[in-house]
């Protein structure tokens, strides 16, 4: 039999105080908060007593959204664009960079989608799967990608990134690239990112058809779409298993993480044109599309579908989806939780609106500019709801125009009075700038605009070899 023989105390200090320093240094137990709980933690940080409720998209509820245009615009004004915070009047580009931009960023980071941590882990990309396909009749290799994130400061959370990558193989020169968001899990052997039909060729057909490569992105993969999931995922991984913080990163802006974390490995391929990768996304990710856009710069174009409120409509309209229904316990984990405030009917601050808002949508797209930014909705009569307030996001548009004229860039061709211009028919393009306006007549998706999307990139990308669009 072996015997242990204790150690004096003195000896066993140092190990004693070793030991502590372990304990310490331990993350806390994970939170396990459901989604009214963590709301309510929210509320509780930010002093608010009570919330307004949310409009209904039941026409026939006590509360029915507004659709009367008389009364969709109570606000005379939104937050001045090019008018910095010392009332100098912004005229070059160069004040936009240097100046007015990021007066803007630092308002949509601190009251409206939150701040990525400085202690966000690192990324590494592994291949789990490689195969040679066609795409109508384009070769291409796809390949199976999982995103590994660090989580040595808390093993209990796992996070890995889904992206499956498409490239066509005969290329005379390196490809652009569109990462789509996609909120469907991803398949070995055969099982491919959905197809996202509509009528005539898959994406995968017209996007290699223009020249094109695809990505597929599953942002749940990445941070879970519900309040619930707020202490899981990557913003759960870099709070260590604990509730937010109010000017912590919503979901909006960690699926846009992701899609920059995508583009990192992109701009490893020698066969993809890095300096030509475009986002898109639909309703909420067609939000995460457009902050994505607007927040990473190397992104050269965007395709933003049916995003609605937090996306391209204006806050500042009384117009179906309404701020209260982002502050709400179904929608709130989108935003960073101070956005919380706007919904506060009685808190230690007072009453808050979504005019006491400092930014609204035409800002969130005018950080896109010079780039090519396509704003896309279809018709609410092929579900498209108007619920999304198609011309809300028109008059964003049309707001957002002069930030590209500071770089001589053509817009939409409109004058920039928000309050006058109304909607151009359904199917008639304004495809003549580097801003880009088109509702077609599907519904809720991009589909139908996606090959006059690639059309209109092609030219401005100087792609002088693009293949016709199908």
């Amino acid at each position: 039999m072996i015997r242990v023989r204790p150690l004096p105390l003195l000896r066993m200090l140092p190990l004693l105080m070793a030991s502590a320093v372990a304990v310490a240094q331990k993350p806390a137990r994970i939170a396990t908060f459901t989604t009214r709980e963590d709301h309510q933690h929210m509320l509780e940080q930010l002093g608010i007593r009570k919330l307004r409720p949310g409009p209904s998209g039941n026409e026939s509820a006590p509360n029915a959204a507004n659709y009367d245009e008389a009364l969709a615009n109570p606000y005379p004004e939104l937050p001045p664009l090019l008018i910095c915070e010392d009332g100098t009047v912004v005229s070059t580009s160069e004040e936009w960079n240097a100046k007015r931009r990021p007066q803007i960023v630092e308002l949509f980071e601190r009251e409206v989608v939150g701040r990525i941590p400085a202690n966000v882990p690192n990324v590494v990309w592994n291949v789990l799967e490689q195969t040679e396909t066609t795409a109508g009749d384009v070769a291409v290799t796809e390949t199976l990608l999982e995103g590994v994130v660090d989580n040595s400061a808390c093993p209990e959370i796992e996070v890995r990134i889904q992206l499956k990558v498409g490239v066509p193989k005969n290329a005379e020169r390196p490809v652009p690239v569109l990462i789509m968001f996609s909120g469907f899990g991803f398949g070995r052997s055969g099982g491919p990112p959905p197809q996202f039909r509509f009528p005539g060729p898959t994406r995968q057909e017209v996007l290699a058809g223009a020249g094109w490569g695809y990505a597929f992105l599953n942002p749940n993969s990445v941070q879970p779409d519900n309040g619930e999931g707020l202490t899981r995922g990557i913003i759960g991984l870099t709070n260590l298993g604990q509730p937010r913080k109010p000017d912590d990163w919503g979901a909006l802006r960690a699926w846009g993480w992701a899609a920059s974390r995508a583009m990192d490995y992109l701009e490893t391929l020698p066969d993809v044109d890095a300096a030509s990768v475009g986002i898109e996304g639909v309703s909420r990710y067609g939000k995460a599309a457009l902050v994505t856009m607007a927040f990473d710069e190397r992104f050269a174009a965007a395709l933003v579908a049916s995003s609605g409120e937090g996306g391209a409509k204006l806050h500042r309209r009384n117009f179906g989806e309404a701020v209260e229904n982002l502050t709400g316990s179904g929608e709130y984990h989108w935003m960073a939780g101070a956005f919380l405030k706007y919904g506060a009917e009685e808190s230690e601050f007072g009453r808050r609106t979504a005019g006491d808002i400092p930014v609204d949508a035409h800002q969130l797209i005018a950080l896109c500019a010079p780039r090519l930014t396509f704003i896309s909705y279809g018709v609410p009569e092929r579900g498209d709801a108007k619920w999304l307030d198609q011309q809300g996001s028109y008059m964003a548009t049309v707001a957002a125009q002069p930030a590209w004229r500071l770089f001589g860039a053509k817009t939409l061709g409109v004058s920039d009075d928000y309050l006058v211009e109304q909607m151009p028919a359904v199917n008639v393009s304004l495809l003549d700038g580097d801003l880009a306006w088109r509702q077609h007549d599907g519904g809720h998706t991009s589909g139908p605009n996606l090959p006059h999307f690639l059309e209109w990139c092609n030219a401005r990308l100087a792609r002088k070899d693009a293949a016709p669009t199908p």
